[in-house]
C-alpha cells in the first residue's frame, strides 16, 4: 500500500508509504428469522479489528455476480460463499455492512437471517456438521458504502466520475460482498460484473470471457484461482484504456488505464515486465498467473494498493512506487498476515524493495537509506520512533510510518547480521515456505534464527522489532 497510493515508497527522500486500515461502521441491515450462533464467533480476535472474520467455518471460494448502474450508484449482487464447517453449527456469520439482504440460502434452501451492525447472521434450516462443505447464497442491492478508516483513509466503494473502484484494506470489502473479511482466510474468486456498453469492469486474476449482457449491457467474467485474501479483491470500473501483454516468461499482462492517464503512465508501466524480472531475480517465483496494473484518475483513492495480480493506483504511479506495489504480491498478497498485528511483514519489506531498487539503479545504497534514516528521519518523519514496526499503538496508527520504514529497517538489519548472500536465501525461503498461504511475525523469526543458526537475533528482536524508541547501534 502507498500514501499516494496506500503505498507510496520513496526512496531518495526517504518517505514511506501510508497505509490506511479501515475501520467498519457497522451498518444495520434487516432480515427475517431470530439469530444465535453455535460455533459461530463473531469476529476472530484480531488485536486492531477484532470484529473482522467470523468463527466456524473455512471458506474455499467466493462465486460473485454482481450489476453496476454508475448513474444511480445501485450494485445488485449475488454471493455464493463455498465454505467447510471448522465447528458444529446451528448458526454463522458473514461480514456485510450496508445495502438490503433479499434473501438467504444454504444448499439450496431458505435460510433464516438476520443484521447486527457488520453481522449477517445466518440461521440455516438444518445444522450443519463439522466438517461438512456447504454453500450459502446471499442475493443483496443497495449503494454499497465509502468505509472511513481509523486513520480518515476511505475504503470501500468508491464512487468515480465515470464508474467506481472497490478497495478493502483491511475491512472494506464487506461494503460490497458478504464473507469471511479476515486475512487470515484466503480464497479462490470467480468475480462477473455486469456495466453499461461502453465501460469496463477490471477485476483480479485472469478475465475469462466478455460478452453481451442485452439492454446494452457488457458482463465482464474474472477468475484469481489462487488463495486471496478478501482485503486484496477488486473491482473497478470506468472508461479504461487496455492493453493485453505476455512477459518474456509468458506472464499474462492486464493492465487498465483511465484514458486521463495514459500518457503520464506510459513510460513507468513500460517498465513492469523489467521489474517484475528483477523482483523475482531478488524474491523468486512470481506466486500468480497473471500481473497488471489499474490505473484510476487521481483523486479516486487517496494511496495505492496492492491489490492481487493488479494493483490499484491512483493516477500514473512513480517508479518506486510501482516497485513496492510489485513486492507486495511476494510480501502480503501470496504471503499473507495471519492478523493485522503483522502488517509491517508486507510493509517493510515492500518498503525495503525500494530501497534494493534504488541500489541496484546506482542509486543510494539500502546501507545509506538506513543510515539516512537512522540519523536524521525524525526530521521528516517525527513519528518515526513513537513505536515498534510489530507493535502499534492502536488500529489508527497500522500505517504510520514506524510500520513501513522501521519494518525496513529491521529487514537491513537482519542482512547486516547474515551479509546478501544468506539475507537472499532467507528472503527467497520465506517466500517460497509460506506460498500463498498466512505467517505470523513469530513465524518469521523463527524462520530466520533457524535459516542462520549461528548468527545472533536477539538485539534486533528485541530493540528494533519490539523495542520502545530509537534503538542503539552496535
Amino acid at each position: 500500500m502507498s500514501s499516494s497510493a496506500r503505498c507510496v515508497p520513496v526512496v531518495a527522500a526517504l518517505s514511506a508509504c501510508v497505509l490506511a486500515l479501515a475501520a467498519c461502521d457497522g451498518g444495520a441491515g434487516s432480515g427475517g428469522g431470530s439469530g444465535g450462533a453455535s460455533g459461530g464467533a463473531s469476529g476472530v480476535g484480531d488485536p486492531y479489528f477484532p470484529e473482522a472474520g467470523n468463527g466456524g467455518y473455512d471458506v474455499s471460494h467466493y462465486g460473485l455476480t454482481l450489476s453496476y448502474d454508475p448513474d444511480g450508484g445501485r450494485l445488485t449482487g449475488s454471493a455464493v460463499v463455498t465454505a467447510r464447517a471448522t465447528a458444529d453449527l446451528s448458526a454463522f456469520r458473514l461480514d456485510f455492512v450496508g445495502m438490503e439482504v433479499a434473501g438467504v440460502t444454504v444448499e439450496g434452501s431458505a435460510a433464516e437471517f438476520r443484521r447486527d451492525g457488520q453481522e449477517l447472521t445466518v440461521r440455516p434450516s438444518d445444522s450443519l456438521a463439522e466438517g461438512e462443505t456447504f454453500e450459502v447464497a446471499v442475493r443483496y442491492s443497495g449503494s454499497p458504502r465509502t468505509v472511513t478508516d481509523p486513520d480518515g483513509s476511505k475504503e470501500g466503494w468508491l464512487r468515480t466520475g465515470d464508474g467506481a473502484l472497490a478497495l478493502g484494506e483491511p475491512v472494506g470489502s464487506m461494503a460490497w460482498f458478504p464473507g469471511n473479511h479476515h486475512p487470515s482466510d484466503k480464497a479462490s474468486y470467480d468475480v462477473a460484473v455486469t456495466v453499461p456498453e461502453g465501460l469496463t469492469a477490471v477485476s483480479n486474476g485472469e478475465l475469462r470471457s466478455r460478452k453481451a449482457a442485452g439492454g446494452g449491457r457488457t458482463t465482464f467474467f474474472w477468475r484469481t484461482a489462487e488463495p486471496m485474501a478478501s482485503y486484496l479483491a477488486t473491482v473497478a470500473v470506468g472508461e479504461f484504456t487496455v492493453t493485453g501483454s505476455t512477459t518474456r516468461d509468458g506472464l499474462p499482462v492486464y493492465v487498465a488505464v483511465d484514458p486521463t492517464q495514459v500518457v503520464a503512465s506510459r513510460a513507468v508501466l513500460a517498465r513492469l515486465p523489467e521489474v517484475m524480472e528483477w523482483a523475482q531475480d531478488n524474491f523468486g517465483p512470481y506466486p500468480f498467473s497473471s500481473a497488471g496494473a489499474i490505473v484510476d484518475r487521481p483523486g479516486d483513492a487517496g494511496y495505492a494498493l496492492e491489490t492481487q495480480n493488479r494493483p490499484v493506483y491512483p493516477g500514473a504511479p512513480d517508479l518506486p512506487t510501482l516497485v513496492h506495489e510489485t513486492a507486495h504480491q511476494w510480501f502480503g498478497d501470496s504471503v499473507t498476515p495471519k492478523s493485522w498485528r503483522d502488517m509491517w511483514l508486507n510493509e517493510g519489506f515492500a518498503t525495503y524493495a525500494e530501497w534494493l531498487w534504488a541500489e541496484d539503479e546506482g542509486g543510494a545504497t539500502a546501507e545509506q537509506t538506513f543510515t539516512g534514516l537512522y540519523e536524521h528521519g525524525v526530521e521528516e518523519y517525527a513519528d518515526l520512533w513513537d513505536f515498534p514496526p510489530a507493535k502499534p499503538t492502536s488500529a489508527a496508527h497500522v500505517s504510520d510510518k514506524p510500520v513501513y520504514l522501521r519494518g525496513a529497517m529491521v529487514v537491513h538489519r537482519i542482512r547486516q547480521t547474515v551479509g546478501d548472500d544468506a539475507f537472499y536465501d532467507i528472503v527467497q525461503g520465506w517466500a517460497a515456505a509460506h506460498r500463498h498461504g498466512n505467517a505470523d511475525t513469530e513465524a518469521f523469526t523463527a524462520y530466520v534464527e533457524e535459516a542462520a543458526p549461528d548468527a545472533d537475533f536477539d538485539g534486533i528482536w528485541s530493540d528494533w522489532l519490539y523495542g520502545e524508541g530509537k534503538p542503539e547501534l552496535p
